[in-house]
């Protein structure tokens, strides 16, 4: 009698991590979970000099369409908020993961309870070293100054990638 392994083989391609150069350009994606924008609307308030800041939606549990992909891919960055959850988690580090291999570099902000799973899921496919961040948790449901309050220390995270 023989006996079959049910584990396949795989071959995991590698996925490279984009450089982040000078700025001029920053795209904002906002996958319209509760108070992402509030994150996203902090961000280039902080940031110096003249770059231009466009601004981009997808649904939360779904991937971002090719058109938004290929949109946001005219930019120096791509910033991608906010993973708080398992699923909206997986489609923010796959389009994340996409755009790097468009040559965007890419910063995606997860909470602290999912950002774990976050760099799970990059390595997995292939991206040890895709950049994420992390934003206390939780995010939803709670007032705007709070939101901002937790958004200061991400953001003191994200110049740590953009200097």
């Amino acid at each position: 009698m023989m006996i079959l392994s049910p584990l396949a083989e795989t071959e995991k391609k590698e996925t490279s991590i984009n450089r982040i150069g000078k700025i001029e350009k920053i795209t904002l994606f906002n996958n319209t979970k509760p108070n992402a924008d509030i994150i996203l609307e902090e961000i280039p308030k902080s940031l110096k000099g003249n770059i231009k800041i466009l601004r981009s939606t997808k649904p939360a549990g779904a991937p971002a369409t090719d058109k938004k992909i290929q949109e946001a891919a005219q930019s120096d960055l791509c910033i991608l908020a906010l993973g708080d959850c398992g699923s909206c988690t997986t489609w923010l580090i796959l389009d994340a993961l996409r755009l790097e291999k468009t040559g965007t570099p890419t910063i995606t902000i997860c909470s602290d309870k999912f950002s774990k799973f976050a760099k799970e899921l990059a390595t997995a496919h292939g991206a040890p070293k895709l950049r994420i961040v992390e934003i206390k948790h939780p995010i939803a449901g709670l007032e705007k100054q709070k939101v901002i309050k937790k958004t200061k220390q991400t953001i003191k995270d994200i110049k740590k990638h953009i200097r």
